[in-house]
């Protein structure tokens, strides 16, 4: 009995042996076919575009104008020197600092980008498990029973029972690299997942800027509309007291009543502007505007940068997020002809079941109780109506699109980045003609008073100075922030410094990545 067992176990050590090696070959062969195999379509390779050696049609001088008031120093431009990420930081504003850290901590949007991204890396690494066989493992137990009436014995039935236990092997052999593609492919929409992570935090990183800006610009705009409406009711109880002594006419108090009117009428529309302000800003803090709690941020308070770093044209490719996107598009589209032509082609599988089934559970796997099978097969598509030759033709043109979409792209970036630095030298000049304007129009206001206080002019000449200061007075304003916002127009246009920041996550790290065709060009 002791033998019988023996003979039996070594039997069954021959047959999983036999079996394992079975398995073992052709997963060598697999593997050799896999490291030597080629993918079919075309391998990707990054865009290239002539690049111009300067942004704008002309060269530009590398000083702006500067002026004798706030936001009014000179700026240089420092071609080649790199953006640093924290690019706000320049404006040298605590509160500033403060809003962009607060908005990069709660934005939902900047988190549902971050989510998106975590979910494209994942599916990426699940693509990759279509390189390795697939074994699964199943335990069944059975119960039925059959009549005997063929038989003779009607009424009767025998019953029976048996255990079942398998594993099986599947794989796929990636002969024309469809796998391969369709990773490299869905690692392209992890990069683009990235690129537009970077994209929406250069957004709003800029949206927080600009917005703060333009609420410093509206509340000092607002300081000054009230600055003037006191000095135009002073001067509406001066001209009423002169009309009282008969040194004024009743023309001239209307007069002034209108101008009053016209000053206190602009009132609301500025203060709804801040407020719309205010509560864009709660919105990109991820708060609503009853909780946001904002900030009041003054416009002296923010310093113009005066070293300006501005990125060579051959830097901007990388830089700019949405040229990332777009190449990551391309990258994809590219995989996908690849997919296309590998679908028209045969597809070869090998499948393996090594498994026994016994009436008792403590016989499986005992001799005459076991079986296994290893199959290859072989799938060519014969007539599909052209659908995949369509298909594959199909992949081309989007792959072609996706080229020029980037070619567009590029065009688009640069002429950013030429606007934003024709418009700096512009705003330098605009401040000192509005300042000049404000300064000429407060001596001109001055003298049309003491001229009409001696009756050496009609009021017309006086509402008429008056009319140019207001204008002047609030048009130094916007051209102080105007310095402001499109310093951070430019930072923006050049990408914003993404590449110098810690807090974006990391690409997933793989082993397999290495191996990838894609991963050499």
């Amino acid at each position: 009995m002791h033998t019988e067992c023996k003979n039996a176990r070594s039997i069954t050590i021959r047959i999983r042996n036999e079996i394992w090696l079975r398995v073992r070959l052709a997963v060598e062969i697999v593997t050799i076919g896999l490291c030597s195999g080629c993918a079919v379509g075309p391998d990707f390779r990054h865009p290239t575009s002539h690049l111009p050696i300067r942004y704008t049609e002309t060269a530009l001088s590398a000083h702006t104008a500067s002026s004798p008031t706030a936001q009014g120093q000179m700026q240089t431009l420092i071609m080649g020197r790199d953006i640093p990420g924290a690019w706000w930081q320049l404006f040298r504003s605590p509160v500033l600092t403060q809003l962009v850290t607060t908005a990069i901590r709660n934005n939902p949007g900047l988190e549902a980008s971050r989510q998106a991204l975590r979910n494209a890396e994942e599916v990426t690494l699940a693509e990759y498990s279509g390189l390795s066989p697939a074994v699964s493992g199943s335990f069944s137990r059975t119960r039925g029973n059959f009549p005997l009436a063929p038989s003779g014995q009607p009424n009767t039935s025998l019953s029976y029972g048996y255990y079942d236990a398998h594993l099986e092997l599947s794989y796929n052999f990636d002969v024309w690299g469809k796998t391969r593609r369709t990773i490299e492919q869905q690692s392209a929409q992890a990069d683009f997942q990235r690129a537009q992570l970077e994209a929406f935090l250069l957004t709003l990183t800029g949206n927080v800027v600009s917005t703060a800006i333009n609420e410093a610009s509206l509340r000092g705009q607002l300081a000054e509309q009230q600055r003037l409406i006191i000095f135009e009711r002073n001067y509406l109880r001066t001209i009423q007291n002169q009309f009282a002594l008969g040194g004024a006419t009743a023309t001239d108090v209307a007069l002034q009543q209108a101008q009053l009117g016209q000053q206190e009428a602009l009132l609301p529309q500025i203060k709804t502007e801040l407020a719309q302000a205010r509560h864009a800003m709660a919105a990109y803090l991820g708060a609503t505007p009853a909780e946001a709690h904002v900030p009041i941020l003054d416009l002296a308070t923010l310093e113009l940068p005066t070293d300006v770093p501005v990125s060579l044209p051959s830097a901007l490719l990388e830089q700019r997020p949405d040229i990332r996107q777009a190449e990551a598009n391309l990258h994809a589209a590219t995989a996908g002809v690849g997919i296309a032509i590998a679908n028209r082609l045969p597809q070869f599988t090998l499948t393996g079941d090594l498994g026994s089934e016994a009436t008792r559970a403590g016989e499986l796997m005992t001799p005459g109780n076991g079986l296994a099978t290893l199959a290859m097969q072989a799938l060519q598509p014969i007539f599909q109506g052209g659908n995949l030759l369509h298909q594959q033709r199909a992949a081309v043109a989007s792959m072609r699109q996706y080229a020029a979409q980037w070619q567009q792209t590029v065009v688009g970036a640069f002429q950013d980045v030429a606007n934003a630095l024709v418009q700096l030298q512009n705003d330098s000049w605009q401040l000192a003609a509005t300042l000049a304007t404000e300064q000429a129009s407060a001596r001109a206001l001055s003298l049309a008073q003491r001229q009409y206080q001696l009756g050496g002019v009609s009021y017309l000449t006086v509402l008429t100075s008056e009319v140019t200061y207001q204008n002047a007075a609030i048009a130094l304003v916007r051209a102080r922030a105007a310095r402001l916002a499109d310093t951070a127009a430019l930072f923006v246009a050049l990408g914003g410094g993404w590449w110098n920041r810690q807090d974006l996550p990391p690409p997933p790290s793989d082993v397999l990545h290495s191996l990838l065709p894609w991963s050499h060009s």
